[in-house]
């Protein structure tokens, strides 16, 4: 391993307890390397305009983190056990490459403050494609909910057979859903979305940064002003940036159940796109819906990040090791998070409803509601309707294409507006 950034002469490093507070940390800040180098080639600039580094050293740093950014992409350069974070990577490259001008980059900043930037940044890049993935799914729920309009499907409750409902109830659901996931990841983005480099340690330093300069040169929407607070913001906004995420998956593992029954021999609704379904080691007649189990499952990874995250923040103010290890917490919950996300578009794109099976399964009992209301409408007190049509023998073979028509309750089968839905997506850009 390199020289440590903190070490001092005389201080022996024991080996054993070095690797336990390092543990997996370079390999983490893989994750964050890039937004790293993006962060401190914009803390060198600010360190030119005050008079830290001239015009050369600026420009002999700048094209070194360049360098290193293209050779970390190619692979030519691997962030391994040779360093104790990606911290300190960036630092021995440019002392390696530039002598002097290197020892200077780390001047007015903080390994805190570093860190805090970069996960600021790379949160900025995960929330903005939760969002998209939000919005995708979304229009194409809302394009199938508009085809399908009318195809009846059976409507459940308590998983038992409840009222007629439809394909394009079905589908706007999830449409309207994601267009809100959609919308509260973009939102949370731009919460999040503040500046903390230049609040070093929690306390600022004796030297005018260009804060302002770094903010705009990192396109953050605003500068996080207090020194302190940026610290203690860290872990706050990764809660929130995973409450965020949490909201789609939760949606997606509902809809993953959804499939896991329609699909089932015993209800019989959907085929599957044969690529999100695998086969059996022993069975040859089985095609698993692997795929959506495992989107189904992905949640709890969302969900043990969230709480790793939230047990870590029993702290007091100023910065703490503990934080560490909010790192891998928030790398697992989003890379799963978004690679369950990723292939829901395609997945709802090319699923095939089986027209038959469904109104195979409507019964004449899911028209009961239904008779109540048409009681009540012609004057009969609701209670006395309700009792009326829960007699079986009022119960008879529906006109299911005529019950969804009669539903026109805004939001229901008879008036989905879905031109309401199209307006709020499009709003989303």
């Amino acid at each position: 391993m390199t020289d440590l950034l903190w070490q001092k002469p005389g201080v022996h490093v024991d080996e054993r307890i070095q690797q336990f507070c390092a543990g997996d940390d370079v390999i983490l800040d893989r994750e964050f390397f890039l937004f790293d180098i993006q962060a401190s080639v914009a803390h060198a600039e600010g360190l030119q305009r005050i008079g830290i580094l001239d015009a050369d050293e600026l420009s002999g740093i700048t094209r070194e983190l360049d360098a290193l950014a293209r050779d970390f992409t190619a692979g030519d350069f691997v962030l391994d056990n040779r360093y104790e974070d990606g911290h300190s990577a960036i630092e021995a490259r440019l002392v390696e490459r530039l002598g002097d001008a290197g020892r200077k980059i780390h001047t007015g900043r903080s390994r805190n403050d570093q860190v805090l930037v970069a996960t600021r940044l790379w949160l900025k890049d995960r929330l903005a494609q939760v969002s998209a993935l939000c919005r995708e799914s979304a229009t194409v729920a809302l394009a199938r909910a508009e085809v399908e309009a009318g195809l009846p499907l059976p409507g459940y409750t308590h998983l038992q057979r409840a009222v007629v409902s439809s394909a394009g109830m079905w589908w706007s659901a999830w449409a309207e859903g994601f267009i809100d996931n959609a919308i509260r990841a973009r939102d949370t983005l731009a919460w999040v979305d503040a500046n903390p480099l230049g609040s070093a340690a929690g306390y600022g330093v004796n030297l005018p940064l260009d804060r302002d300069h770094t903010t705009q040169a990192l396109g953050f929407g605003r500068m996080q002003l207090s020194a302190t607070y940026a610290q203690l913001s860290r872990g706050k906004f990764e809660l929130a940036a995973i409450d965020a995420l949490g909201s789609a998956m939760l949606d997606l593992r509902r809809l993953a159940w959804d499939l896991s029954l329609f699909t089932s021999t015993e209800f019989g609704f959907v085929a599957l796109p044969p690529q999100y379904t695998t086969g059996s080691s022993i069975m040859p007649n089985k095609r698993n819906p692997d795929v959506i189990e495992l989107m189904r499952a992905s949640y709890a990874s969302v969900a043990a990040g969230r709480a790793e995250v939230e047990q870590l923040l029993s702290l007091p103010s100023g910065y703490h090791r503990d934080l560490q290890f909010s790192k891998g917490a928030i790398f697992h919950a989003f890379g799963r998070g978004i690679g369950a996300l990723g292939l829901l578009p395609d997945l709802l794109r090319n699923l095939e409803w089986k027209p038959e099976a469904m109104r195979a399964a409507l019964e004449p009992s899911m028209y009961a509601t239904d008779l109540a209301i048409d009681l009540a409408r012609e004057g009969v007190p609701f209670r006395d309707a309700y009792r009326q049509a829960a007699d079986p023998a009022r119960w008879s073979e529906g006109d299911a294409d005529a019950s969804l028509a009669a539903r026109v309750s805004p939001g229901a089968a008879g008036d989905m507006r879905l031109e309401v839905l199209r307006e709020r997506l499009a709003a989303l850009g």
